[in-house]
């Protein structure tokens, strides 16, 4: 099920959040608005491939409405305080409810869903972390995403359109950070910001270790730099080889880094 690819290089992508497969049992519980799964990180897989060689990807192809991998699997919140969704989401980026009343999963739907699609997810991510860093001595996760650019129900105003999340500079060494940043400033015509609103998911916060050589690092970008923020959710080919461009020299910088 989950959808792995071996590169020779220290670089290892997280796809947590590309899929669209939501299986019968689940798809049955949900009404009209969780069907429509407008918070997919659409095109994510397509917009990275092939910008660089020898990078490892582990993608799974289950959607985050069954359950999100990007969750820690206590299901406690990423961000206390603050709208999200969580393990099991209940509700759509805009707060409405995507479950038909009274199918909502209960605790034992959840423990199911969580051995079913989130610990396979994580065994394939932990094990090609610790290949790569057996050949390398370190590893090296970017963890892929993105999101509409409005959406009051998470967060005021417009969104950056690179955000750079290490949870406060914890997850990766400081070079690493510092690379992805300035790159990421000096994209004429882009926005970002680093540590905002999203300052890294459980995947960037859980395996980013730099102590014992596993980075992480995590990429929200705006989905209006690549494609249309909104249904039919159409990926713009010119706007997309533009951002790639940027991508390509984050990815090449990232894969070319080696510990001090």
């Amino acid at each position: 099920m989950i959808e792995v690819t071996q590169g020779d290089g220290p670089l290892v992508l997280g796809l947590p959040h590309t899929g669209t497969d939501i299986p019968d049992d689940c798809l049955v519980r949900l009404n009209d608005t969780g069907r429509a799964m407008a918070d997919t990180d659409w095109h994510i897989d397509r917009l990275y491939a092939g910008l660089v060689d020898g990078v490892s990807t582990v993608r799974t192809p289950v959607h985050r409405y069954v359950i999100d991998v990007n969750r820690d699997p206590s299901g406690a919140s990423l961000y206390p305080g603050q709208n999200t969704t969580g393990l099991c989401p209940l509700t759509d980026f805009d707060g409405l409810p995507i479950y038909l009343g009274g199918h909502a999963p209960d605790a034992a739907e959840v423990d199911r869903r969580r051995a079913a699609y989130h610990a396979p997810y994580h065994a394939a991510l932990a094990a090609e972390l610790d290949r790569v860093k057996a050949i390398h001595g370190f590893a090296l996760l970017y963890d892929c995403h993105s999101i509409r650019s409005k959406i009051p129900f998470l967060f005021d105003g417009t969104l950056p359109d690179f955000n750079i999340g290490t949870n406060v500079g914890t997850t990766c060494d400081p070079t690493i950070e510092d690379a992805v940043t300035r790159l990421c400033q000096s994209a004429e015509g882009y926005s970002s910001i680093l540590n905002g609103r999203f300052k890294g998911g459980w995947t960037t916060r859980h395996y980013g270790q730099p102590d014992l050589g596993v980075h992480a690092i995590q990429m929200e970008l705006a989905q209006s730099t690549y494609m249309l923020g909104r249904a039919p959710w159409t990926y713009i080919a010119e706007c997309a080889d533009r951002t790639r461009t940027h991508l390509k020299t984050i990815l090449e910088t990232l894969s070319d880094w080696r510990p001090q």
